[in-house]
């Protein structure tokens, strides 16, 4: 996957944005910078817009944008995508884009079911409530109500000429029977297979219908569905060519990466105003840069660039990952057995958002190397306690931590707390390494337990530059090695010339 500074599209600021007075307000950004959408002569959007303020729904210039992209009709009168996804940061707002699509669907649209599904029931519960208020505030949409189901897991409402709108608890089985005019996938980062499986064949037999996804950022694995939608969007903004059924929206930021030059414009200072704004397009109306001040200094950095920045994990759908090391070589050399056998080489390696911490060991079996991970935590703190007790232990010959990386931080921390010398291996000793990993993959020299941190690792690695050699890097801000670093650097510790415990440490 290329770099986002090429796949995003180019999104101007509100005329009353960043850019506005100085004692005025300040706003995010209205329009996203991802987004794209298949081609449109029309929209509904307006309509459901003034819907929405007739039931006393005041939408943000950023809710109308979404609801013009998303209901963009064909000459035809048909919807010009049949997939709406809109990805935003907690707390901005995105009910009131759904929730403006929903009236217009029951009370204009005329869609006879409208299924609104999120993760969780206390959500579905909560949106069920939302626009039930709306409705219930608005005389002339109210009388034109049968009944307002309130029965747990049945909550509905129905219209005296027949149109339905549900909200249920997404499951392996929830949706099946009903024929939807329209889905509602709230809460999308939680969105897998079994979920979609269930719902999408229900609009197969409708003329026109429509899905939107609303969410925030993707958090890994459970993200599947989101993960190949905005892997679309991101392929049609490269391309330059509209996926031709799915119009996606995204406001987030982009930090700057380990390997970008000085002065790199192309990504965003993660703890900026600027990029706040950018992901953010609630600012001003519902949420302020002093709120997300306090947010960014008590989350973790990790938490802070998910939850606010819109920074998501989002897994692959296989094309573009065990791109260095293939899923079958190295699933071929787990071995349920295989166990540390004589000397041990201990390290550490941790995320450059210092938000996980990984210690793993590598040690003689069997005419190979047995590489294992021992822990893998949130956080660093619990780091230098964990490696003292290791070490009272199991006396590995040395620990390993590159000096120039976010654990390097801990270097002294460990040497006092250990009573030995850390190893801190230059840059290309660090090449060296991983190329000795890498030929140990190739000749089955490598055994390991097949343990899921290792694998997702290796799952989302690829190379980086290193001199005339290479060393591993990352796909995304989302994933992380520190597992792989630091099996490999314990690996490496294996072979390395260290003097005895006490002893100067010529590293």
């Amino acid at each position: 996957m290329t770099s986002l500074a090429s796949e995003r599209s180019a999104a101007p600021k509100p005329e009353s944005g960043p850019q506005a007075e100085s004692d005025g307000p300040v706003y995010g950004w209205q329009v996203p910078p991802i987004q794209t959408a298949p081609p449109a002569v029309s929209t509904a959007g307006q309509e459901a817009i003034d819907l929405a303020e007739r039931a006393g729904l005041q939408l943000d210039p950023w809710q109308q944008h979404i609801l013009r992209v998303g209901m963009g009709e064909k000459p035809d009168g048909s919807w010009a995508a049949f997939e709406v996804g809109f990805n935003v940061p907690r707390q901005n707002g995105k009910g009131g884009a759904i929730e403006a699509r929903e009236l217009w669907g029951l009370f204009i649209g005329g869609e006879e079911l409208i299924l609104h599904s999120a993760h969780e029931f206390k959500t579905a519960k909560n949106a069920f409530k939302r626009i039930e208020r709306l409705i219930r505030q608005t005389p002339d949409l109210h009388k034109r109500v049968k009944t307002y189901r309130q029965t747990v897991g049945e909550e509905g409402i129905e219209l005296h000429t027949g149109q339905l709108l549900r909200f249920i608890a997404r499951s392996k089985g929830s949706g099946r029977g009903f024929t939807g005019h329209l889905n509602v996938m709230d809460e999308d980062m939680i969105l897998g297979d079994n979920e979609m499986d269930a719902l999408l064949p229900t609009m197969a037999a409708v003329a026109d219908p429509q899905i939107w996804y609303a969410g925030s950022a993707g958090i890994g694995h459970p993200s599947v569905q989101l993960g190949r939608l905005r892997r679309r969007a991101l392929a049609a903004i490269e391309t330059g060519v509209p996926d031709p059924s799915l119009a996606y929206m995204e406001w987030s930021a982009e930090p700057h990466r380990d390997e970008c030059p000085q002065g790199c414009t192309a990504h965003d200072e993660w703890d900026s105003d600027e990029a706040v704004l950018k992901s953010n397009p609630g600012i001003g109306y519902r949420l302020t840069l002093e709120k997300v001040a306090r947010e960014r200094a008590t989350l973790s950095r990790g938490g802070y660039l998910r939850e606010r920045l819109g920074v998501g994990e989002y897994p692959s759908d296989g094309a573009d990952t065990w791109q260095v090391i293939g899923e079958d070589a190295w699933r071929a050399l787990a071995d349920p057995q295989s166990q540390p056998e004589g000397t041990m080489a201990m390290a550490i390696d941790a995320t450059p958002e210092r938000d996980h911490a990984a210690i793993a060991v590598a040690a003689p079996w069997r005419g190979g190397t047995h590489v294992e991970v021992i822990d893998h935590r949130p956080g660093l703190g619990w780091v230098v306690e964990r490696a003292k007790e290791l070490h009272e232990r199991h006396k590995p010959k040395c620990w390993v931590v590159d000096g120039g990386g976010p654990a390097g931080s801990l270097l002294q921390d460990l040497a006092n707390a250990l009573g030995v010398e850390v190893v801190s291996p230059k840059p290309r000793e660090i090449a060296q390494a991983t190329g000795q990993f890498y030929d140990g993959v190739a000749e089955q020299a490598v055994s390991h337990l097949d343990q899921p941190p290792l694998a997702v690792a290796l799952a989302g690695a690829q190379k980086r530059p290193l001199g005339d050699a290479w060393a591993w890097a990352r796909r995304g801000a989302g994933v992380d090695i520190s597992p792989l670093v630091a099996v490999t650097l314990a690996r490496w510790g294996l072979g390395a010339e260290v003097e005895d415990e006490g002893a100067p440490n010529l590293w």
